[in-house]
């Protein structure tokens, strides 16, 4: 008879499973909360509040008790120095499991395996949801949904609010007014080619004063008409 064999071998030796889940166990003490299958959830958390547990006592036996099971010395260190006084007065339940539904490729079931205290902790994966002011679990409940509906969900990208939205909006319409109230700027080349051409007919004027036969061939081009009239009177007369 199997009575009280609640064991999970999950297709793995002894060493494989002790090793497995005391690298879950370490990673999540690291991050505040892991993802991974609904079995290897449920095993981990009752192997992390045991490890939580010797680090409410936080005395040298605990540590070495800890050390048998955890080989990282960093993850040691903030289990006893941060999760050890924050879980000081809870009697039990540092943990929660959240589930998100299967996996795409084999449909294995997914969960979230999360410290419980910790929803406003700073992760890599929960950038959009501190970014958005919503806390972990309904972010994991609002991913659960759309994966449920089969919308393909981006972690890294932020959701956009309505605030976000309002302000992209105010943003453009500053931009639009900013570009009506510019003043084009003048340019200062057609001043400059009035310079110019004042200085060269005073140059051509001053040409024509200082010689005399320029100043008559001047008078002589100013004055065809006249001798085209005379000309043509003359001719007419004959």
């Amino acid at each position: 008879m199997r009575h009280l064999k609640n064991k999970i071998h999950l297709n793995r030796t002894a060493s494989h499973r002790k090793a497995l889940f005391g690298n879950l166990s370490a990673e999540l003490f690291l991050h505040k909360r892991i993802e991974t299958t609904l079995p290897k959830a449920k095993y981990t958390r009752r192997y992390a509040e045991r490890m939580i547990t010797f680090a409410r006592r936080g005395d040298l036996a605990a540590r070495r008790q800890v050390a048998r099971f955890i080989r990282n010395p960093v993850a040691i260190q903030k289990l006893f120095s941060e999760l050890g006084p924050h879980f000081k007065h809870r009697p039990g339940g540092y943990t929660r499991i959240i589930k998100l539904g299967p996996r795409r490729g084999d449909a294995a079931p997914m969960a979230l395996l999360e410290l419980v205290g910790f929803d406003d902790a700073v992760t890599p994966e929960t950038k959009s949801t501190k970014s958005t002011g919503k806390s972990r679990l309904k972010a994991a409940q609002q991913v659960k949904s759309k994966k449920a509906k089969g919308v393909k969900v981006d972690r890294d990208k932020p959701e956009e609010t309505p605030e976000a939205e309002s302000t992209v909006a105010q943003k453009e319409v500053d931009v639009t007014e900013s570009e009506a109230t510019e003043v084009p700027e003048v340019s200062a080349a057609p001043e400059e080619n009035d310079d110019t051409a004042k200085t060269s007919d005073k140059s051509a004027s001053e040409t024509i004063e200082d010689n005399p036969e320029a100043q008559k061939e001047n008078d002589a081009s100013e004055k065809p008409a006249e001798s085209d009239k005379d000309v043509a009177e003359e001719s007419s007369k004959e």
